[in-house]
């Protein structure tokens, strides 16, 4: 049946040791529960809960207006399904160092691997938009202690992510960043490095696990995974990737339907019933149901 056959704990594991292991983790981020089970049998070695994408999917633009239980439950529904550790975007930890905190026991108790808080102030905004603003670097401190004392699996990893590159310039962005390893980030995000040379910059200066951002349409060019393993990085991210993807197939499924009055030029480019049913498991939960329902009483039963 369609469920995990891992524990949180041993994705926490898992995710820890990818980090030490010298090599590259790609990480897609999940559209839904379903996408990050595609992500997983694809042979991804870990999955990522955005939340630009978590917004757009409720309709809403990333500035800050979900919360920490909706974040938290959508997390749940991934981490339910995949044996991916599960990475999320906790933007600023909603609200002060005791909102963060929550928000880390939140999604620990939601089964993700890991979360990361971002420096940008409090309603923050997509980190490749211009006219970002970030917190005092000691506010952003405190932040990370919060969640750093707030986490009761040692495990579970603290990402700091900082925006100060387009605000404040990078070398403001990595002593940001040595700051926050110094209050207990494991790994770092440093978001919308501009070049190579920035990438290569930043990981000679900082020396916990990093993660380089490749989103569509950002400030940077998109680097290949050969390219990011040579400069030293341990995640390589694509957080929209697939939304853009589906959405860009429905936008134009949708053009074609209203356009011919059919859907029948659209069957090759659509996942077939059989593949779906075969994601989903159907099989197994048929299996399932007759084992607990096909069986005869006794006398005495």
């Amino acid at each position: 049946m369609l469920h995990t056959r891992t524990t949180p704990a041993e994705r926490r594991r898992a995710f820890r040791a990818q980090l030490a292991s010298g090599r590259l983790i790609r990480m897609p981020g999940a559209v839904n529960p379903l996408s990050a089970r595609l992500i997983q049998e694809t042979g991804f070695e870990a999955a990522y809960l955005s939340g630009a994408v978590f917004s757009a999917d409720l309709g809403l633009p990333d500035i800050g207006l979900t919360t920490s239980t909706e974040l938290a439950e959508r997390a749940r529904q991934i981490a339910r399904v995949c044996d991916l550790p599960l990475l999320v975007d906790a933007d600023t930890g909603f609200g002060e160092p005791m909102n963060a905190a929550r928000t880390v026991q939140l999604l620990e108790d939601a089964g993700v691997a890991g979360l990361h808080l971002e420096d940008q102030v409090n309603p923050k905004r997509c980190g490749h938009l211009d006219g970002k603003s970030v917190v005092p670097r000691a506010e952003m401190v405190r932040r990370v202690r919060a969640a750093v004392s707030a986490r009761r699996d040692a495990d579970f990893v603290i990402m700091a992510r900082t925006d100060a590159r387009a605000v404040e310039g990078l070398d403001a962005a990595i002593d940001r960043a040595k700051a926050y390893v110094e209050a207990g980030a494991d790994a770092v995000f440093p978001e919308a490095l501009a070049d190579e040379g920035e990438f290569a910059a930043f990981r000679a200066a900082v020396g916990v696990p990093l993660l380089a951002n490749m989103t569509e349409f950002g400030k940077g060019r998109l680097l290949t995974a050969q390219a990011l393993t040579d400069l030293g990085y341990n995640i390589a991210l694509y957080p929209v990737t697939l939304l853009r993807l589906a959405m860009g197939a429905v936008e134009d499924g949708l053009r074609t339907l209203a356009a011919e009055g059919t859907q029948a030029a659209l069957l090759p480019r659509m996942q077939t019933r059989s593949r779906l049913y075969e994601l989903l498991d159907y099989e197994a939960y048929s299996s399932f149901d007759s084992g607990v329902f096909d069986f005869t009483l006794g006398p005495g039963d």
